[in-house]
């Protein structure tokens, strides 16, 4: 659940429930999605949420992909778990699990107006029976730090049953130290809030644990307990404390952490902050981190081939306008149809005219096109993006398999199959030479301001519009191929196709192949806006928009600009391109500001200076 929906679509829902349903709605809904076949690819496909190698990080002997974790209260009873694993968290922490059920707890409370959650300090328990089996039939792909809870007894009985599962164990702090005598060679964390920290406590920790979890304070926002929280660490440093410090809470956005991280925390763990941010909290701690590396731009092997593979495509684009503004028809049109355009056009003029209008269509698409992959290529793929080199690849596959819709039309288009072959190769060497890229975003995002959420609007708009032209295109294509026309298309041409058959019975193919062959197109490029879309949006990067304000433009004004020029103005059939000129609009007009911000106002001074 990105958080273009989780924002404009979802949260506004499911506010009206209680903290409780409305957790448990968004949990096991993405927990069935985890659990389907592909569900995992879905759930990546939406969110984006892979590390970059550079983030990774080992902590006492755990090989983490980065060091955020998500905290167990956020899912006590593990109702969401395999959904979280697939949202690009470093750990998860499992708890606090006790050896018997307990689902009497206190359930959150949301306070809107202060912008933070109130946990209970009471937690339901789903008990170490059913964590045992929910963790057997969890495919992990991060380690689990499991929060213990309980008598020493217990304790010792839970470690023992779940030595095996766990990566690390925490263990809660209340009035005494709790026992570290069982029997496990996995780390052992000791959690306490901030504020019980002392001497003591701090050589006991010292002397018997691997490290410290500090707590966030009950009944406190998150930005007291980052305020805490940096108090706590600056006196660890200063007492040279030099085992693993984890924190739990203080972070609503991605300033928050990079100050945990600047001072000096190993690892945090996200709380109330990310219901309330949006599970792309995570995702964008990740990329302000790598913002914040040393920025050695190099160029990435192989994208000049991808840039030319776009070149070729705009070109062939601009051809094929050509064509529909003069010709319309070419001579192998007229050698399959045995028939010259003045002997079509003395019979009905607006058949020239309505394949002149698909064609232009096709021209304006194949333009759109060719701008985007050049633009993706030169500032996306050369720099190793790999987000970028996926969306090409997905759209240029569908793309070349267009070529096979014409065992539906029945009319093979040599020129087509040129194009094709000429195509191929270039795309071929941009491919083989960029299979091993990896490279993630950078984003200079740090807060969760007006800006940002504003973007989230562009957001979904641009993923409409994607998705629209990804459905557009299908339906397109698969009329190419079956029934050729609409209800609107005949009212056009003012004959029904029996009586265009009689005439030619070729022709209806030809027109056909044109039709189908816009529709395999607007797919294509349908596949390329919606990737960008939901994997592009990064603030700072205003080549984005550049590269889809200037892509959009031939698409729309041929396509929308043929139908004036050739009288075809039934507002019905243009609805459809109407909807997609606002979705376009919508979207560049709400992210402009996103994505040519670049910079923040720095953090309060106060927080820097805790820090230090």
């Amino acid at each position: 659940m990105p958080d273009w929906s989780y924002h404009v679509l979802f949260k506004p829902l499911l506010s009206r429930l209680s903290p409780y349903h409305s957790r448990e709605f968004i949990h096991r809904g993405m927990n069935r999605i985890s659990s389907v076949p592909g569900g995992h690819h879905l759930i990546n496909f939406l969110g984006r949420e892979e590390s970059s190698p550079v983030l990774m990080k080992e902590v006492d002997g755990n090989l983490l992909k980065n060091s955020i974790g998500l905290a167990g209260k956020v899912d006590p009873i593990l109702s969401g778990t395999k959904a979280f694993t697939n949202l690009g968290f470093g750990f998860i922490e499992i708890g606090p699990v006790t050896k018997e059920p307990d689902l009497k707890g206190e359930f959150p409370i949301i306070h809107e107006k202060d912008n933070y959650i109130e946990f209970p300090q009471h937690y339901e328990s789903i008990g170490l029976e059913k964590t045992l089996l929910k963790l057997k039939n969890l495919q992990r792909k991060q380690p689990v730090f499991i929060r213990i809870a309980g008598s020493e007894d217990d304790q010792s009985a839970i470690m023992k049953a779940l030595e095996d599962k766990a990566d690390a164990f925490i263990l809660e702090f209340n009035t005494s130290i709790p026992n570290t005598s069982h029997s496990t060679k996995k780390p052992i964390y000791l959690a306490m809030k901030s504020n019980q920290l002392n001497g003591e406590t701090f050589h006991l920790i010292k002397e018997q644990f691997n490290g410290i979890v500090l707590d966030d304070q009950l009944n406190k926002d998150d930005r007291y307990n980052l305020t805490e929280h940096l108090k706590a660490i600056r006196y660890l440093k200063k007492h040279h404390f030099n085992k693993t410090i984890i924190t739990v809470g203080g972070v609503t956005e991605p300033d928050d952490a990079l100050t945990l991280f600047h001072a000096n925390v190993d690892l945090i763990m996200l709380s109330g902050g990310y219901v309330l941010s949006g599970p792309g909290l995570t995702k964008r701690i990740k990329e302000a981190q790598l913002s914040e590396m040393e920025n050695i731009e190099t160029s990435h092997q192989g994208w000049l081939w991808y840039f030319l593979f776009g070149l070729l495509i705009m070109i062939g684009g601009l051809m094929t306008l050509f064509i529909s503004m003069s010709a319309i028809i070419l001579p192998y049109d007229e050698y399959f149809l045995q028939m010259n355009r003045e002997t079509i056009y003395g019979f009905n003029e607006r058949i020239l005219y309505f394949m002149a209008h698909d064609r232009m269509t096709l021209a304006g698409t194949m333009i759109s096109g060719g701008i985007v992959y050049m633009g993706l290529a030169r500032y996306g793929i050369r720099l190793g993006l790999k987000w970028a080199k996926q969306a090409s690849d997905a759209a240029a596959i569908i793309g070349f398999l267009g070529i096979f819709l014409f065992i539906g039309y029945g009319y093979f288009d040599w020129l087509h199959l040129v194009f094709w072959l000429v195509l191929l190769p270039f795309y071929v060497a941009g491919f083989v030479k960029t299979k091993r890229m990896n490279g993630t975003a950078k984003s200079t995002n740090r807060t969760n301001h007006r800006i940002w959420k504003q973007s989230l609007f562009a957001q979904l708009a641009l993923v409409i519009l994607g998705s629209s032209f990804v459905l557009g295109g299908f339906i397109i294509a698969y009329i190419g191929i079956t029934n050729v026309f609409v209800a609107t298309d005949l009212t056009y041409i003012c004959m029904p196709p029996e009586m265009l058959n009689e005439f030619n019975e070729r022709l209806i193919p030809v027109i056909a192949h044109d039709r189908a062959g816009f529709g395999g197109a607007l797919l294509s490029v349908g596949l390329l806006i919606l990737m960008i879309a939901l994997w592009g949006f990064h603030q700072g990067n205003k080549w984005v928009w550049w590269m889809l304000l200037i892509g959009g433009i031939p698409a729309f004004a041929a396509g929308i600009g043929v139908h004036f020029a050739i009288g075809y103005t039934d507002f019905i059939h243009l609805v459809p391109a109407y909807f997609a000129l606002g979705l376009y609009v919508v979207g560049l007009l709400f992210s402009y500001s996103f994505f040519h911000l670049k910079t923040e106002m720095p953090r309060a001074s106060h927080l820097q200076s805790l820090s230090q």
